[in-house]
């Protein structure tokens, strides 16, 4: 392999191993950190392309920022890129996931992590505002842009699902441009494959096989958040295959959230609980293998649909949408973050910080982590 490529994979399995050991707070933090190191700091893509990929992947199921990882790494350094922007971002929520599982199989529960978590929800909110800021300046950029995204921000806030709000922003936006121009013959067909859960009607015992074609299917049909798994585990695994408890489920969702990455690794521990270390691989294999192929697949897309008057109309208005719906979840986590005095003094100063001195946001993800450990061993969170 040439030594220049040798370097961008090196580059990115340094930078997507680090933001897989630091990225808490669900998705929205998740883009808000990439965007200001992959665009803002080191300059892999401009930020018209980060927005691309991002609408390009919140249209398909699957994780959405394990997603655009494998994005931003096919961008930097095609297949082996992706696969090393996607491992590496994986991997260390994968073990650390696993590690909690040994320990809840072993002692009966799982680690306290509320000083932790504590001290690290106001300056991922932080981040993530300061992301928003950064790329609606781009997704915003003309009055019309504006408008989808407020009509976005209210069909978000409402209740309707994302997928719905995506597509119908991006018609909207080619709807409007075809009819600033008549005369203009353009189309864009977006081809979407929804599966449903079937399964046999009776609930076979729990094999390697069949656990990890579960979970193969849960990450080829499954739209929305990571924390929509909850209903789709709840639905196979509790009420239908009766695999778990409900408790374990519950406490194998809060494993996904007290671990930095993706929530999906909520899959390797599931794994390990029902059959070992094999369980645990063949899980995290099958919930995120789809999304390897589906992104390879959209970096051979976005790039063509962008040359395309007609498409490229869709994908402005999908990113307006999707910077609407970053927002819906920066309001939710801004609620569950901004409890008290203290969690408000961390979210201004990480802003300051942010801002004045363009700190690198992974260490004041860990700053903020300590600061609430040491607040919690001074008793002061509650």
């Amino acid at each position: 392999m040439h030594p220049a490529r040798l370097r961008e994979l090196r580059d990115l399995a340094g930078f997507f191993l680090r933001l897989g050991c630091t990225a808490f707070g669900g998705p929205a933090a998740h883009v808000a950190l990439m965007e200001r190191e992959a665009v803002v700091r080191r300059r892999w893509l401009t930020r018209e392309a980060f927005l691309d990929q991002l609408g390009a992947t919140n249209l398909i199921p699957g994780p959405s920022s394990t997603q655009m990882a494998m994005g931003i790494g096919w961008r930097r350094a095609g297949w082996p890129g992706l696969l090393v922007g996607g491992c590496c971002f994986i991997l260390p929520a994968a073990l650390l996931t696993l590690a909690l599982a040994w320990a809840y199989v072993r002692f009966g529960r799982l680690p306290q992590a509320q000083g932790v978590l504590y001290g690290l929800k106001p300056v991922v909110l932080a981040v993530v505002v300061q992301a928003l800021w950064n790329l609606g300046r781009t997704a915003f950029r003309t009055p019309t842009l504006l408008t989808f995204g407020l009509l976005a921000l209210v069909a978000g806030t409402a209740g309707l699902h994302p997928l719905s709000v995506l597509l119908g922003t991006g018609v909207l936006a080619v709807g409007l441009a075809l009819a600033r121009r008549p005369g203009t013959a353009a189309g864009a067909a977006l081809p979407l494959a929804l599966g449903g859960a079937l399964g046999p009607a009776a609930a076979p015992a729990v094999g390697l096989a069949s656990l990890f074609l579960l979970f193969l299917k849960l990450g080829a049909v499954l739209f929305g958040s990571g924390y929509v798994l909850l209903a789709f585990l709840q639905a196979d695994l509790v009420d239908r295959l009766h695999w778990l408890t409900q408790g374990q489920l519950l406490d194998a969702v809060a494993a996904g959230q007290i671990t930095p990455g993706p929530l999906f690794t909520t899959a390797t521990f599931i794994g390990y609980l029902l059959k070992g270390i094999p369980g645990a691989v063949l899980a995290t294999l099958g919930i995120f293998l789809p999304s390897f192929l589906m992104v390879a697949g959209l970096g051979q897309v976005v790039p063509r649909l962008r040359r395309s008057p007609a498409a490229a109309r869709f994908l402005d208005g999908v990113n307006a949408a999707a910077l609407a719906l970053m927002a819906v979840v920066t309001w939710t986590l801004g609620r569950a973050a901004l409890v008290d005095l203290w969690t408000g003094l961390l979210g201004l100063g990480s802003v300051a910080l942010l801002v004045r001195y363009r700190l690198n946001a992974t260490w004041l993800v860990l700053g903020g982590g300590l600061a609430g450990v040491a607040l919690a061993a001074a008793g002061l969170v509650h």
